[in-house]
């Protein structure tokens, strides 16, 4: 391992074990499975495979929105995704989804062949035009949500495998890119700073899958919730992301969605997995009238 001055590339990279910083147990430069492991299914048509980090958070979210809709087909078992012991690797989780990141859902509403889908911005859209709302149908309404929400899924590498990576999970502190990513999740948070000071959701006056998609991000980087970066990033500056973010924060599915899957913070805020509706209350108690998290 080198620091941060004397490193010179080799003309052929090779992979080093131990300079993977605080996921260096489960990263490696190939892909496919490492063991054989069927995935469990419960007992409802969409099966979510997932862990309580922002991107696992956008799906439950979904979910837990179109339920409070009313579309009782949205009903969906929640399994825990263990990532640190590497159950992502699993082979059938790799037949979920070859990339081996979460979330992965399966859709039988058709059969014993499931539809897969994964990435959380394609799961995103998968929801929503399956259940035909949470998108605008109106063409240019459309557009604008769609991109935003391809904006979040090209902008939040930055943020989580950038910023997040280098300030507070890589080996050592390395300046450069620590400035790097800082810059640019800052200039992504003032984007979102403009665009919220003159709208009150992301894509227009309603609420869509691009704050869904937005709002575990950027929204959890306003609040501070982050990497314990909120006072270097001088989050406070972002009064219009702060605003959004307290405001879709409030919201009972949001509350519900953000506890799913969910296996840090405090207790009353995790329910590690999710087969029914009843879960919230037989295994979280009171949970959902406690007050929600600034």
């Amino acid at each position: 391992m080198s620091d941060n001055t004397d490193y010179v590339p080799p003309k052929i990279w090779t992979w080093n074990k131990a300079n993977g910083g605080r996921f260096a147990n489960i990263n490696r430069p190939v892909a496919g499975a490492t063991h054989e492991q069927a995935l469990p299914r419960g007992k409802h048509p969409l099966q979510l495979y997932s862990l309580g980090t922002p991107n696992g958070i956008k799906v439950t979210v979904m979910l837990e929105e179109l339920l409070a809709q009313g579309h009782s087909g949205a009903e969906y078992d929640a399994w825990l995704i263990r990532i640190n012991e590497g159950q992502q690797f699993g082979s059938g989780f790799v037949a979920a989804n070859p990339n081996s990141k979460i979330p992965a859902l399966l859709d039988y509403s058709n059969g014993d062949s499931p539809v897969r889908v994964f990435e959380s911005g394609a799961i995103l859209l998968y929801l929503a035009e399956k259940f035909g709302t949470l998108v605008p149908t109106e063409p240019a309404l459309r557009a604008e949500c769609m991109s935003w929400l391809f904006w979040q899924m090209g902008s939040a590498p930055y943020l989580g495998g950038g910023f997040g990576h280098f300030y507070a999970y890589a080996p050592f502190k390395i300046e450069y890119a620590i400035d790097r990513f800082a810059m640019e999740v800052k200039r992504e948070l003032d984007v979102l700073n403009r665009r919220l000071a003159e709208s009150r959701f992301i894509a227009g006056d309603d609420y869509t899958i691009a704050d869904i998609a937005i709002w575990p991000w950027y929204g959890g980087m306003a609040k501070g919730q982050l990497y314990e970066g909120g006072e270097f990033l001088q989050v406070q500056e972002y009064t219009h992301v702060i605003r959004w973010a307290d405001e879709i924060a409030k919201r009972p599915a949001v509350r519900r969605g953000r506890m799913v899957n969910r296996v840090m913070g405090p207790l009353a805020n995790q329910l590690h997995e999710r087969h029914d509706a009843s879960d919230f209350d037989t295994n979280t108690q009171d949970k959902l009238q406690a007050k929600p998290q600034a």
